[in-house]
């Protein structure tokens, strides 16, 4: 659910330990196609949407939910978000809890700057991508192939800028890398 969760929608692996239930279901239980990351959970606080449309990715939220529900983790007492407490987080650890979030610091142009991150949960996604035989695989490689791909199928790069929520394009270069069947095709209908 996590690789399903992060690589079709460019979700931050942070964002992604503070998304609540309520985030991504409707009252009904019905998961929403899209989901809104609020300012104070987002990189910088821009707020944006994700897309919840893949079909593995909504199937593997399903399973997921399921899985809560049978460990009875963060229950409400009420049939309203399948059985889950609305502001309960929606991934949790193994024990149920909410990952931790670490404060970090680092120096910029414009001075130092305090950030939070979440390194345990980043440590489970690349661990399930090297189970899976993926040594290099990540959550920053999700939103890198993302991007990829958004690009390469609509050619906008403010686009890939918005999906990853990058307040400038500069943000967005190092993510995008366009692949060499993209690069002929570009050859050959400017030389055709």
């Amino acid at each position: 659910m996590l690789l399903w969760l992060t690589h079709p929608t460019g979700v931050r692996v942070t964002e992604l330990a503070l998304l609540e239930v309520a985030d991504v279901l409707y009252p009904s239980g019905a998961i929403k196609p899209e989901v809104y990351l609020r300012a104070d959970i987002t990189k910088g606080c821009r707020p944006r949407n994700a897309y919840l449309t893949h079909p593995l990715c909504l199937a593997a939220l399903d399973a997921w939910i399921t899985v809560r529900l049978r460990r009875r983790r963060g229950l409400s007492g009420s049939d309203e978000y399948r059985g889950l407490r609305p502001s309960s987080k929606l991934v949790t650890t193994h024990k149920g809890h909410a990952f931790e979030l670490t404060f970090k610091y680092r120096e910029l142009a414009g001075g130092p700057e305090v950030y939070r991150d979440c390194d345990s949960l980043q440590q489970t996604i690349s661990m399930l991508y090297r189970e899976a035989g993926n040594e290099l695989g990540s959550s920053r490689s999700d939103r890198r192939s993302l991007a990829a791909k958004v690009l390469a199928a609509t050619g906008d790069v403010e686009t890939v800028q918005t999906i990853l929520g990058h307040s400038c394009l500069d943000h967005s270069k190092p993510y995008l890398t366009v692949d060499q069947a993209t690069i002929r095709h570009a050859f050959e209908v400017a030389l055709a």
